[in-house]
């Protein structure tokens, strides 16, 4: 039996909510880390949808620095249940198999949750001020969009994976906020 590999560029990065045995940043090629998704479960309502992070197919020199967890062989199906109810919760993410170079310099093939470009959900034509809105003023089941925004920038910063679009988006939703 073999490892499980999941790769976090978003929540999973800050609350995984699975048990794994190690984790390094990781580079998956080809994709860009984005507020492409309407959340209208977790972080927003049918009414007012928030917007989550997604891995939106790119040109193949891009890059998305994220983390990937391993996990050990006796819970690798339990998890990915887990990742399922928790990721496909709307089918707006597609479930992937995607090669990752690790810190070390291992590759090591993922699972990983891309956005549906043809899902309705998709929002890939938003600008970064129309995302800073949308985020400021939505809240869902797992609470405030901006949460999920601060959260998820503050965690990826301390790993030493400065993203400067959602440093400028949490600058931003905190002026939006009056914080």
């Amino acid at each position: 039996m073999r490892p499980l590999w999941v790769f976090g560029y978003g929540s999973l990065v800050w609350n995984p909510g699975f048990a794994w045995t190690q984790r390094q940043v990781a580079v998956l090629k080809g994709f860009r880390r984005s507020f492409c998704m309407l959340s209208i479960h977790h972080r927003g309502t049918e009414e007012l949808p928030g917007l989550v992070l997604a891995l939106d197919a790119a040109e193949a020199e891009a890059e998305c620095h994220g983390v990937a967890f391993e996990i050990a062989p006796e819970i690798a199906d339990e998890t990915l249940e887990y990742l399922r109810a928790r990721e496909l919760i709307s089918a707006a993410y597609l479930e992937e198999w995607h090669p990752l170079t690790l810190e070390d310099g291992r590759e090591v093939e993922a699972v990983v949750y891309v956005i549906d470009r043809a899902h309705e959900q998709y929002r890939g034509d938003l600008t970064l001020e129309d995302q800073a809105q949308r985020i400021a003023r939505a809240t869902g089941g797992r609470g405030p969009n901006c949460e999920y925004l601060h959260q998820t920038a503050a965690h990826l910063a301390a790993l030493g994976l400065r993203d400067p679009e959602l440093d400028w988006l949490s600058d931003r939703v905190k002026v939006l906020k009056g914080e």
